[in-house]
């Protein structure tokens, strides 16, 4: 009934929680698991070869196409209900797959359904969620089911493959390897109608961020370049502001809003990548 699909890429020490500690705690409602390997060289290709879990299934890609790889991976599967789950999942409830699954299914509206993150001070996301932008996030409840709101990200979540279908699957950038592929899915549910959401009461651990691993060069290059590109917005914004009338209107009708920027060191721009 459900299929998980998992990238990896040189993280076999988190990789190696995420099957113990949450794809080994999936109910029987999942019936496929896909481990997609995006030519990792740290020992990742031996520790798939160990497991020994019938509905493991480990494809080794000899490129590292990144977040590209969803849509590869869950072409792969055949269930009508589709979890993209991150390797850096690494703890977890017993039988979260079962929770999203029931909760999606008491949810017309919701086209993306995702774990909510435990409270993790070292991770990157978990941080956003608690301490830098807790006012972005509401709890709010939906035919008897406790929703978070606010910005979604697809460390863990469901949707259905007919949905999918409805869309064109995950959207892929090959010339990016990494990039916000549940956002731009998001996206497209949203133009037919869908949202997104969090299960308040199913929280997965996510060990996000250099507390726990290095970072890409990829990934490093696209957030400088994110917040590049989102101080210029804020400088133009701002200057809109500062025209008689505007900043009434802008509380009134909410045309934009100045993004929350994190404070860089001195000379951030100039560091690689």
């Amino acid at each position: 009934m459900i299929a998980v699909v998992v990238l990896t890429h040189d993280r076999v020490h988190l990789l190696r929680q995420c099957v113990d500690n949450v794809l080994a705690r999936a109910s029987e409602l999942t019936t496929e698991i896909l481990i997609w390997d995006n030519a990792s060289a740290d020992g990742t290709a031996a520790y798939l070869d160990s497991l020994t879990d019938p509905r493991i299934r480990a494809v080794r890609h000899d490129e590292n196409i990144g977040q590209n790889a969803y849509a590869e991976a869950v072409r792969l599967t055949t269930a009508p209900y589709v979890i993209e789950l991150d390797d850096d999942m690494i703890d977890s409830p017993a039988e979260w797959d079962r929770s999203l699954l029931e909760a999606y299914e008491k949810l017309p509206k919701i086209g993306f359904l995702a774990a909510n993150l435990v409270d993790n001070p070292h991770d990157t996301a978990a941080r956003v969620m608690y301490r830098e932008r807790p006012q972005a996030y509401h709890t709010e409840v939906v035919e008897g089911v406790r929703l978070k709101r606010g910005p979604v990200g697809g460390g863990c979540a469901l949707t259905a493959r007919e949905l999918m279908e409805r869309v064109g699957g995950f959207r892929q950038q090959h010339d990016d390897v990494f990039w916000l592929e549940d956002a731009a899915y998001i996206e497209d549910i949203a133009r037919i109608g869908y949202e997104a959401a969090y299960l308040e009461d199913v929280q997965l651990k996510h060990a996000g961020g250099s507390y726990y691993a290095k970072s890409t060069a990829e990934k490093h290059a696209y957030w400088k370049a994110y917040w590049v590109r989102e101080i210029r917005k804020n400088r133009i914004k701002k200057a809109l502001l500062l025209v008689p009338g505007v900043r009434p209107l802008n509380e009134r009708h909410g045309w934009f809003r100045l993004a929350d920027v994190p404070e860089f060191p001195r000379g951030w721009r100039k560091f690689a990548g």
